[in-house]
C-alpha cells in the first residue's frame, strides 16, 4: 500500500516535547511558541509571527484585524478551503469568487480587477500547492483601491515570489502545520504572519481572548483586562515543541519532497500532451513540492483513474470542489463574472502520494502505474 500522505517525523520532537512537559508551562506563549516565532520572523522577515491552532484561526484573527463588517466584501479564488472563507463570513462579509488561472489554479488578477467596488474591503490570494500568485499585479490592485492583502500561505512555507517569502508580502500571511503540510505542529496548529508594525499590538490582544495580558506579562501595564473583542487563538506548548523540531529540519524536509516532486514530473513528462498537464511552475515562483498533480482530460476520466490506482493499493485524491458552487458558498457569497477554468479544471486534477521520505521506488510505482491506466 502506498498512502496519501505521511505526517513528517524527523526524530527531535519528542525530545522537545518532553522538556515542554518537564517545563511544567503547557499553556500557550511560552518559550517553544516564542522560539518557534522567532523562527518564523527569521525565516520571513515579518514583522512579527504569532503561532495559533490552525490556519483557519489565523484567517479569523485577520478578519477582525481588518475590521470586517456586514456589507463589506472580500475577493479569493473559488478553488480554495472553506476556511479561507469562512473566515471572513462568519465576520458577514460577502465573498466574492473570481476565477483562476489554467496553469497555476491561482487567482487572476485580471478577475480581481473586474470584482473591484466600493464595498470591497480585501482581497486573499491563495498560493495553491505552494506556488505564488502574480503578487505584483495584486499588491498593485490592493494599493489603487486601498484593500487590504491576506495571503493565504497554507500550504507555501518556504517557497517565494521574486525572492520574497510567501506570507511576507501582503499585509498578512497565513500559515498551516496541518498533518497534511509539508511541517506539522502535530496535527494541526498554524501562524499569523504580520507585515504591518501598527497591527501587533491589537493581534496580541485579539489572541489572547481580547485581554491585554500579553502587556501585562510584559510590565507594560500593572493588570490586564478586557479591551477588545477575541477568542482563544493560542496553540499550547506541546504544539510548539513538536513545531520547533520540524521548524529547525525545515530546509531537509522540503529538499527531500522537492526530490519526489522531480521525480514524479520527470517519470510522468512523457504523458504531458494536450489532454495530460503537468504541474506548472511560473519564472517569478519557486516550488516547495507541496504536492503534486497532474490534470486528466475529463471528469470520468479523473475518477476512473483514482478507482485503478486505488485497486493497485495507491491511494490517490482529487482536491476542493469550488465553493461557489457549495451550498454555503451560494448563501454567504457569488461569483463574479464566467467561470471559465475553476469548475472544469478542479474536476480533471489529481494529487499523488507525495511526503516526507517517500521512498523513491514507490514514486516510480505510482508512475508506472498512472502511465499503464492512461496508456489505455
Amino acid at each position: 500500500m502506498i498512502p496519501f500522505n505521511k505526517a513528517p517525523v524527523v526524530g527531535n520532537e519528542l525530545d522537545y516535547i518532553a522538556q515542554a512537559v518537564e517545563s511544567q508551562k503547557l499553556c500557550g506563549d511560552g518559550p517553544f511558541s516564542k522560539k518557534c516565532e522567532s523562527l518564523l520572523q527569521d525565516i520571513t522577515g515579518c514583522k512579527k509571527a504569532l503561532l495559533t491552532p490552525s490556519c483557519t484561526a489565523a484567517l479569523e484573527m485577520a478578519a477582525i484585524l481588518i475590521d470586517i463588517k456586514a456589507g463589506d466584501e472580500v475577493i479569493m479564488p473559488s478553488y480554495t478551503f472553506v476556511s479561507t472563507a469562512n473566515a471572513f463570513a462568519l465576520r458577514g462579509a460577502k465573498i466574492i469568487f473570481v476565477d483562476v488561472h489554467a496553469d497555476t489554479m491561482n487567482l487572476d488578477a485580471e478577475c480581481i480587477k473586474t470584482a473591484i467596488n466600493n464595498k470591497t474591503k480585501a482581497i486573499v490570494p491563495v498560493h495553491y500547492a505552494g506556488v505564488a500568485c502574480d503578487m505584483d499585479a495584486i499588491m498593485a490592485l490592493a494599493k489603487e483601491h486601498d484593500l487590504f492583502v491576506i495571503e493565504d500561505a497554507a500550504q507555501a512555507i518556504d517557497s517565494f515570489y521574486k525572492g520574497k517569502p510567501l506570507g511576507s508580502i501582503g499585509h498578512f500571511g497565513t500559515y498551516s502545520f496541518h498533518e497534511t503540510k509539508n511541517i506539522t505542529s502535530g496535527g494541526e496548529g498554524g501562524a499569523l504572519l504580520i507585515n504591518d508594525s501598527a497591527m501587533v499590538a491589537r493581534a496580541e490582544v485579539i489572541r489572547e481572548k481580547g485581554t491585554n495580558r500579553s502587556q501585562f506579562f510584559r510590565g507594560s501595564v500593572d493588570k490586564y483586562s478586557w479591551v477588545d473583542i477575541g477568542s482563544s487563538y493560542l496553540p499550547s506548548e506541546i504544539q510548539a515543541a513538536y513545531l520547533y523540531g520540524q521548524l529547525l529540519n525545515l530546509k531537509v524536509i522540503n529538499d527531500n519532497r522537492r526530490e519526489s516532486w522531480q521525480l514524479y514530473f520527470q517519470e510522468l513528462e512523457i504523458l504531458k500532451n494536450s489532454e495530460i498537464v503537468l504541474p506548472t511552475i511560473p519564472n517569478y515562483a519557486t516550488n516547495n513540492a507541496h504536492m503534486f498533480y497532474l490534470k486528466c482530460k475529463s471528469l470520468v476520466e479523473r475518477t476512473a483513474l483514482i478507482t485503478y490506482l486505488k485497486e493497485e493499493g495507491i491511494t490517490a485524491s482529487f482536491h476542493y470542489i469550488p465553493l461557489h458552487s457549495s451550498p454555503a458558498g451560494l448563501e454567504f457569497g457569488e461569483f463574479h463574472g464566467q467561470d471559465e477554468i475553476t469548475t472544469t479544471h478542479s474536476e480533471r486534477l489529481v494529487r499523488l502520494p507525495l511526503y516526507y521520505n517517500i521512498d523513491s521506488q514507490k514514486v516510480i510505482s505510482v508512475c508506472k502505474r498512472v502511465q499503464k491506466y492512461l496508456e489505455k
